[in-house]
């Protein structure tokens, strides 16, 4: 239920860059999201659909590009993506911790015309 409020935030930014633009629609609405980021996609998706209807937004494009968590070595500095129940580092076998990737969530890009 969280993505509620991050929706209408997208929502929002999107029709402010298309008044700025001196657009009439917005017609894509590009996010990234992590895995680790704590939202749900289908969840985002369906929130724009509904409570973008009679805004700038009604009948847009979502489109999510999904960044894989990754994790780094403290031996090696490899950065790798965990394999089921591992942490093991593919180049030295050590445990690694957990990085700031895979935990993105922003607009990449809003198309408009």
């Amino acid at each position: 239920m969280h993505e509620y409020p991050i929706t209408q935030q997208i929502i929002k930014i999107s029709e402010k860059h298309c008044r700025e633009a001196g657009a009439e629609k917005v017609t894509k609405v590009r996010l990234v999201v992590g895995e680790y980021s704590g939202f749900v996609g289908d969840s985002i998706q369906m929130y724009f659909d509904v409570i973008g209807k009679g805004t700038l937004c009604e009948g847009a494009l979502l489109e999510m590009e999904y960044v894989k968590a990754k994790l780094k070595c403290p031996a090696c500095g490899e950065i790798y993506q965990k394999i089921p129940m591992s942490f093991a580092c593919p180049k030295c076998g050590e445990d690694g911790g957990p990085t700031e990737i895979g935990k993105e969530f922003y607009i990449e890009e809003i198309e408009v015309e």
